[in-house]
């Protein structure tokens, strides 16, 4: 599994929420508790010290769960946000992936060995999940980085990355002069 920097702190962030929930959910229950004592405590002796201390504290609980349920939402609201980039991205370099292949006039041999390589795999892994031979793997990557105009496999993977660099630092402009 590709464990990125994104995955992980939407990781944290979803623990964060969950522990959250949680401690509002007490806030909740101690709230309703120290409000239906206050107003059994007047109901039986009137206003005293000890009910105005409970309400109080009642009304501090009450303050705290609602602060609390706004930093619930704004967390919330963040994991969307990154679970939507992620989504975003990931299906933004498919696309870029598939446009470049077709620029390039990669077979569709070529096209699936190119992609195993920019996953990462190397010659005898992509040759056995092909079921063909190594020699052929070589060959169809040879023809790949010719159509491709790079030396190996650091450059193909390179041309992606800048692209996508590109059309990020695009986004940002994008939505700073729109802001």
């Amino acid at each position: 599994m590709n464990d990125t920097a994104t995955t992980r702190r939407i990781r944290t962030d979803k623990r964060r929420a969950s522990a959250l929930a949680v401690v509002l959910a007490v806030q909740a229950l101690a709230a309703v508790f120290f409000i239906a004592d206050v107003g059994q405590d007047l109901l039986w002796g009137g206003l005293n010290p000890h009910s105005v201390l409970e309400a109080i504290v009642a009304l501090a609980l009450i303050i705290g769960t609602a602060f609390g349920a706004m930093q619930m939402r704004q967390l919330l609201n963040r994991i969307r946000q990154a679970e939507t980039a992620m989504s975003v991205a990931s299906g933004a370099l498919f696309e870029l992936i598939e446009a470049r292949f077709q620029e390039w006039g990669l077979t569709p041999s070529e096209a699936e060995v190119a992609l195993f390589t920019l996953k990462g795999l190397d010659i005898g892994d992509i040759a056995k999940a092909r079921g063909a031979a190594q020699g052929t793997v070589r060959a169809q990557m040879t023809k790949v980085y010719a159509k491709a105009q790079v030396s190996g496999r650091g450059q193909l993977t390179s041309l992606f990355i800048e692209d996508l660099m590109v059309a990020s630092a695009g986004n940002v402009r994008a939505r700073d002069t729109t802001s």
